[in-house]
């Protein structure tokens, strides 16, 4: 079965969920234009998560994907988190913030029974996830209104783990792929490949359809995806400059740079591996620091500091999440934007 009849779309081009970045807006323009587009929830409350998927069936008929992480929430660790705060003393001194004074907060949801429920009422067609997938109980709520499962590998032995535990499509996630890495076998990041040369390894690894994602902007991109063996491609970084993208100014202003050229994994914003445009967070702090708290943890001590940095109109200390190949980044409607990409699976 091909991808875009599994799925039901016209397109085999899957707009990447940019949770941050991004809401339904940015989804119906791009499943109206016949690929799927798709709804990040992770950082999503009930009433929000509400509000989205009601804007989306309001504006569109067609297939969309809802994204969750599976992440298993760490215990929280106070001596890590001081050790944390007070590696970032000098910043907080910059900006006159005071660290004890910065409450805690978890910054991501992992899917659960109560996010499954409130979807039932809508049932959304596809379902993502990254980190591995839920429980087979919540997997098998999912599959209860007829959804479709996809979900992202890293390695070939992440694949193989998906497929046998039933999902529809793997999404091969190549290194050069902006935002959160999403292994979940292993952490070592010497076991990352770039995207066309896991792709194929994972085409000759498993039945189900490859969907290759990370470093793929423009149609020549989608061409050689296809002609190493991609059922279809997932695209995020090119989307982050279109009108319904939700990118802030700061953020738009650094894909327009000479910096977006440079980019690195960090796990400083979050405490978890994810690529971004080197900044002076960055730089001076990481990309990895030893110190930062768990994912999805290490989000409260950031989070005063990119306030206070974007309040003097600075992105010094915002995740700005993007991939390696940012030419494909255009400030034009993200249905145009998804037709032009098509134009490479006619190569």
């Amino acid at each position: 079965m091909t991808l875009t009849n599994l799925l039901g779309i016209d397109l085999p081009v899957l707009q990447a969920p940019m949770a941050g970045v991004q809401g339904s807006a940015l989804a119906v323009a791009v499943s109206n234009a016949g690929g799927l587009g798709a709804l990040p929830c992770a950082m999503l409350g009930p009433d929000a998560l509400r509000q989205e998927l009601a804007a989306i069936r309001a504006q569109t008929d067609r297939p969309f994907n809802v994204n969750f992480f599976c992440h298993t929430p760490p215990a929280p660790d106070a001596a890590r988190e001081a050790a944390w705060r007070a590696t970032l003393a000098p910043a907080y001194a910059e900006f006159g913030i005071d660290p004890a004074g910065i409450p805690a907060g978890p910054g991501r949801r992992p899917f659960d029974a109560e996010t499954a429920e409130l979807l039932a009422a809508f049932a959304p067609p596809v379902v993502s996830f990254h980190f591995g997938l839920p429980s087979a109980e919540l997997l098998a709520r999912v599959r209860g209104w007829g959804a479709k499962v996809l979900s992202s590998a890293t390695t070939v032995e992440e694949a193989r783990w998906l497929e046998a535990h039933g999902v529809d499509a793997v999404i091969a996630q190549g290194l050069e792929a902006g935002g959160h890495r999403g292994h979940f076998l292993s952490d070592d990041l010497s076991r990352q490949m770039g995207t066309f040369a896991l792709l194929p390894q994972i085409v000759a690894a498993v039945r189900v359809p490859v969907i290759a994602a990370g470093g793929i902007a423009d149609a020549a991109g989608v061409a050689a995806a296809m002609t190493l063996g991609a059922a279809g491609v997932q695209v995020g970084t090119a989307y982050l400059l279109c009108p319904e993208a939700s990118t802030s100014a700061v953020h738009r202003a650094a894909l327009r740079s000479d910096a977006a050229r440079h980019t690195a994994l960090t796990n400083l914003f979050t405490g978890r591996p994810a690529r971004g445009i080197v900044n002076r967070f960055i730089t001076e702090f990481g990309p990895l620091h030893g110190d930062a708290p768990r994912f999805p943890l290490a989000t409260a001590a950031s989070a005063p500091l990119r306030a206070a940095a974007e309040a003097r109109g600075s992105g010094a200390f915002s995740p700005l999440w993007a991939g390696q190949n940012t030419r494909g980044c255009r400030a034009v409607p993200a249905a145009d934007l998804t037709r032009a990409l098509a134009t490479g699976l006619r190569r």
